[in-house]
């Protein structure tokens, strides 16, 4: 028993010897560095008063930097005289606006209907996200505005206008011919007599005049003079016969086409003379003779027709409405002489065809009466993006359909087709109709 309790409390000694071991190192490791730091940061004196005051402007610099960042981006100089303080002020007002159409993350909602048009917008036009011209428009510029870029400094100047070479190309001589109508037989007879300062189209610097001679709309029926060899002031003296009834004579038009004669290539076009109304330009009833200037063309004019239609625009409910009305003096496409006609229209986007929709056909006509609406689905911020292309097609039971001619309405159209436009969304809910030519495609 004496063994035991010996051996008892040698391990208990043993086990607090161990722990008392324990118990100095965890404080000699931890507790010493600690202290001895604190002691160290207590102690601590700073080695210069500049050193601190250092520290402490650069740490007031770096703070003034990032709160006053809008501002430092848009004062340039107090001091320069050479930026006035207008400059200043219109550029801290544009980055401020750039800063509040940043944070706008709102959108507002799009209707259904309109869904599926931004569907078919091209992927890289984020319409949602594109700037509709939120910027004021720009004030005049003062004369004291040194440093703002004048995009009118760079633009160049139109070559055609000051190219006197090409100016002198579009006034091609001048044609002398006479008009007469036989009332009796219900002829018009043209009289074609000379022809005077023609430009030259051959290297040896002459030409080999000849003119055809149509009376629109009718092109099936054309005449032709002799062909005359090198001379720039051929004389003619060839008349020509037109049956035409007198009711239809004041739609008619004459149409005179010059061209040089080339025997080994295509024939070149020297000019061409469109006179409109036979009754104002001449008696009719007597033989009168007429001169006319000869304009400039490369191509002969073909005269395809007319259309109308209207265009009305809703924005509130984003519907813009074309109603196809009818055509007139179209061309023939037929054996018959007559054509099968239908208006297709076309919705484009940057040139990419977006929706198609058509008309019914009228068979075996020149002048069809339609009378039918077609509806696309716009949003009003999507108009200054999107035309209409109008297509007048001659349906064919074998075979492709031909197209007859083409008008294109839009801001980016030219002519008529923008005025209709404008005039579109100038006048909201009401329709506006007018008569468009067609021309080729």
């Amino acid at each position: 028993e004496l063994s035991v309790s010996l051996l008892a409390v040698i391990v208990i000694a043993c086990g607090l010897a161990l722990v008392a071991v324990f118990l100095f190192l965890f404080w000699k490791l931890c507790w010493v560095p600690w202290r001895n730091k604190a002691v160290s940061s207590h102690l601590a004196v700073p080695q210069s008063e500049a050193d601190c005051g250092k520290d402490t402007m650069a740490d007031k610099r770096k703070d003034t930097g990032a709160l006053s960042f809008l501002e430092a981006a848009v004062k340039i100089s107090h001091t320069s005289p050479d930026i006035p303080a207008e400059v200043q002020m219109s550029m801290k007002d544009h980055i401020m606006r750039r800063t509040r159409i940043q944070r706008q993350t709102t959108e507002p909602a799009s209707s259904t209907r309109h869904i599926s048009f931004k569907r078919h917008l091209p992927r890289q036009m984020h319409v949602s996200s594109m700037d509709y011209g939120m910027d004021p428009p720009a004030v005049a510029e003062q004369p004291t505005s040194i440093g703002r870029i004048k995009p009118e400094l760079y633009k160049q100047k139109s070559v055609d206008s000051e190219d006197p070479k090409k100016e002198a190309e579009k006034t091609c001589g001048k044609i002398n011919f006479t008009l007469k109508y036989d009332y009796e037989n219900e002829t018009l007879t043209v009289r074609i007599l000379r022809a005077f300062d023609l430009p030259a189209k051959d290297f040896c610097g002459s030409s080999d005049p000849y003119v055809k001679i149509y009376l629109l709309p009718d092109r099936k029926r054309k005449f032709q003079t002799r062909v005359h060899r090198k001379t720039l002031n051929p004389t003619f003296d060839e008349s020509f016969h037109f049956p035409v009834p007198h009711e239809e004579l004041a739609s008619r038009k004459l149409h005179l086409s010059v061209f040089d004669f080339d025997r080994f290539s295509r024939h070149d076009m020297i000019g061409e003379v469109i006179l409109e109304n036979l009754f104002e330009a001449s008696d009719l009833s007597r033989e009168t003779s007429i001169w006319k200037d000869i304009q400039y063309a490369t191509t002969e004019s073909v005269d395809l027709g007319e259309i109308m239609f209207s265009l009305c625009y809703l924005p509130t409910a984003g519907r813009l409405t074309l109603t196809v009305i009818k055509c007139r003096n179209l061309k023939a496409m037929d054996i018959t002489g007559y054509s099968d006609p239908y208006v297709k229209v076309s919705l484009l986007c940057d040139g990419r065809r977006l929706k198609k929709k058509k008309t019914t056909i009228k068979k075996n006509t020149l002048n069809p009466t339609y009378n039918e609406a077609i509806i696309f689905d716009i949003p009003p911020e999507n108009m200054d993006q999107v035309s209409l292309l109008i297509s007048v097609m001659d349906y064919d039971r074998v075979g492709h359909n031909e197209i007859i001619g083409v008008c294109r309405v839009g801001v980016n159209a030219e002519g008529l087709g923008r005025d209709h436009w404008n005039e579109m969304l100038a006048y909201p809910r009401k329709p506006i109709a007018h008569w468009h030519p067609l021309v080729e495609v």
